[in-house]
């Protein structure tokens, strides 16, 4: 099959030389020239313009799949996109984008007669060798069509891929494997902090993870990522503790509120990464001001 690519970022470059190496024909767009020339080194036919990359492809229906970051990027791209195509062309959003967005996506490229799938693509900058997990939304029908490009995207052909349900439906499921995440990645921090803090024992934090990595039921690629980590950096005195988000955590507690379902593990794990950022958090301050104020405690200055 051939598509269009567009959004040639870290996720978006691997899984477009993964196509290619799979034997489908891939036209890639970026907004820079650098980024498309470096994809021209890994077998993706370059284009300078959404216009120059749809009328590269020959084939009908045309598939674009788009890969930039989420919101208003991905709206304004996917209706610059639909103005180019035809009756019957189908757009892929591989992106995080929020499963709201994606509904209304769908509904106005119905309206144009137009296909459209929301793929939830997990596997970081791992997916070219290993594969990605595809979580995929959208008419069945649809979906279907395009099983060849997942199939390719994926570990197997008939593994790490599948129907999730309509429009949203693929990326509601990627927001809360998100979420998840946090709720793991929380875990394992707080527990290699517990271990690295008990002095007497001189823990070898890296043997511990590459002794858990087999065998033990906390084993996951995340541990085998941490023992990673902790061999390149026994310390980790290389890396400052400032965690970011990509939104998909917020999105995941706020649908839990909505819903009525309790998630306290990653509500905290959200709220540990906003705290991560700042490094003297006045609340930390205030409470330390009132201790002093009702018992006399000592306080420590700046």
């Amino acid at each position: 099959m051939e598509l269009a690519m567009i959004g040639l970022g870290k996720m978006g470059l691997n899984m477009a030389t993964r196509l290619v190496r799979g034997g489908h024909r891939v036209v890639g767009y970026a907004r820079t020239k650098e980024t498309v020339e470096s994809a021209i080194h890994n077998g993706i036919e370059g284009a300078y313009s959404l216009e120059e990359t749809v009328g590269k492809l020959t084939s009908s229906p045309k598939i674009v799949w788009v890969m930039v970051p989420s919101g208003k990027t991905t709206t304004e791209t996917i209706e610059k996109v639909a103005f180019l195509l035809n009756k019957g062309d189908t757009i892929i959003d591989g992106g995080n984008s929020n499963y709201k967005d994606t509904i209304s996506h769908a509904a106005m490229l119905e309206a144009k007669g137009m296909g459209f799938v929301d793929c939830g693509t997990s596997g970081g900058i791992w997916g070219l060798a290993e594969g990605y997990s595809l979580m995929i939304g959208g008419d069945k029908a649809v979906a279907e069509r395009h099983a060849p490009i997942f199939q390719t995207l994926a570990p197997a052909a008939d593994r790490g891929w599948g129907y999730m349900g309509p429009s949203g439906a693929g990326h509601f499921v990627k927001m809360i494997h998100n979420g998840i995440e946090y709720g793991m990645m929380q875990a394992y921090a707080e527990g290699f902090e517990i271990m690295q803090a008990k002095r007497e024992f001189n823990l070898d934090l890296h043997e511990i993870a590459e002794t858990w990595r087999v065998g033990s039921v906390v084993r996951s690629w995340l541990l085998d990522l941490a023992a990673r980590a902790l061999a390149d950096d026994p310390d980790l005195s290389g890396i400052k503790g400032y965690v970011a988000d990509s939104g998909e955590g917020r999105w995941t507690v706020a649908e839990a509120i909505d819903l009525d379902v309790s998630a306290p593990v990653i509500t905290l794990a959200l709220q540990n990464r906003l705290r991560s950022r700042n490094p003297g958090p006045f609340g930390d301050k205030l409470l330390a001001a009132l201790r002093n104020q009702f018992g006399g405690h000592a306080v420590k200055k700046e």
